[in-house]
Formats: C-alpha cells, structure tokens, sequence
C-alpha cells in the first residue's frame, strides 16, 4: 500500500510530537517531514513533495494563510489541511481562498482528522459541519446580492454529472474512468463549469454543490 506522505507545520513541538505519533499509528500514513514555523513549511514543501500538508494558522515567521498560498504556488500537488483552534468564520474564508483544501479543530483531532487526510489526499474538500453551514449561508449571501442562481440551468447533462463527481472529491482520472472519457476531457468540462458558475476554486465549487443541494444523497 502507497502511504499518503505528510508534512506537519505547527510551531509547537508537543503538538507535532503527538500528532506525528497519531499519524505514524495508521497503516496508509506516514509523516515525511516537519517544520516549526511557515516559511520553514514552504521551504520544507518545495523539498519533500509531500501530499498533505497539516498546516497551523498562526506562527512566527509567515502565518499558515501566507504559507498555505505559496505551498499551493510553489507545490501544486500538495494538499493543505489547517488545523487550528480557530472556528471563527475570519480564519475560514481567508484560508479556503488562500487554497486549502480543508479546515479542522485541533479539539476534533481524534474524530475528524484521519477522515481529513484521506479526503483532501485524494482530491477532496474537507470541512467541519459549522464551517459547512457558514460557506452555505456566505453563498446564499452572494445569490441575494446579486449572482446568477440560475447559472445551473446553462449546464449540460454532462457537465452536471462532471461537476457532482468533482464535488464529492473524485479526481479528474476517476471522473474520467466512471463517465467513460479521456482526464483531458474532465479538465476541459471542468473549465467550461467554473466559467459558467463563475467559479474560482475547488472550495467554491464545493460550496455551490452543497448549496444547489447536489450532494444530499450523499449526506
């Protein structure tokens, strides 16, 4: 079994010591690397190539929302995971935008973490139920202000099953294998979606998805 490869990035040496034990006790993880502050994160990222990396938010040196950005710039494959004491909606938005693919509380590490990890790893968006409930409310704020909430109506068929599979975390090669079409192909529809939704970002994506309710067959 490949093991998912993680870097942790957490200027606490305790928290990454009892993490790093956590991690290295599942038998699809394993820790490749660790840094105390985020500029030695990046720095730490661009080096191992990790496929996740568990990121604080708040440290000396570069923050995790500067670090989360230039991880995603610099490490494209690589994976952020914030985990944080922070639940407050000013921590989410700015990260999510920032890139990562997931936010969990340090207080729900024994529940929520491993299921995180594996998630974001395979290309998916992680995120604790208060969070899910505030991107929902920030997105129905959007529509009443003014976007387009009929936008899913200029979808094709196609295009709506694309964008379901890519929601629940399928990468564009599993999209491909379950549609029966070529990964560029995915990517091209993929394009076409975010265009039409005027869309930015996977988390975006997600959000629109748990919003239009295209999900809930599966919650």
């Amino acid at each position: 079994m490949e093991k998912i490869r993680i870097l942790l990035v957490d200027d606490h040496m305790v928290v990454r010591i009892g993490l790093k034990a956590l991690i290295n006790g599942e038998p699809d993880m394993e820790v490749v690397g660790e840094a105390g502050n985020g500029a030695e994160g990046v720095e730490r990222a661009r080096s191992l190539r990790p496929d996740v990396v568990v990121m604080d938010i708040s440290m000396p040196e570069m923050d995790g929302l500067e670090a989360t950005r230039r991880v995603r710039q610099e490490c494209p494959t690589a994976q952020v995971l914030i985990l944080t004491v922070h639940a407050q909606e000013r921590y989410l938005f700015p990260v999510l935008k920032a890139g990562a693919a997931g936010y969990v509380l340090k207080s729900t590490v024994d529940t929520e973490l491993f299921d995180a990890i594996r998630t974001v790893a395979r290309g998916g968006a992680f995120l604790y139920p208060a969070a899910t409930r505030l991107l929902l409310e920030d997105y129905v704020s959007q529509l009443q202000s003014g976007s387009n909430p009929d936008a899913y109506e200029t979808l094709s068929e196609r295009e709506r099953e694309v964008l379901k599979l890519i929601a629940l975390g399928y990468t564009a090669t599993q999209v491909a294998e379950k549609l029966a079409l070529s990964p560029k192909t995915v990517e091209t529809y993929r394009g076409r979606i975010m265009e039409k939704l005027n869309l930015s970002s996977r988390s975006d994506l997600v959000q629109y998805a748990l919003a239009r309710g295209l999900l809930s067959e599966y919650m």
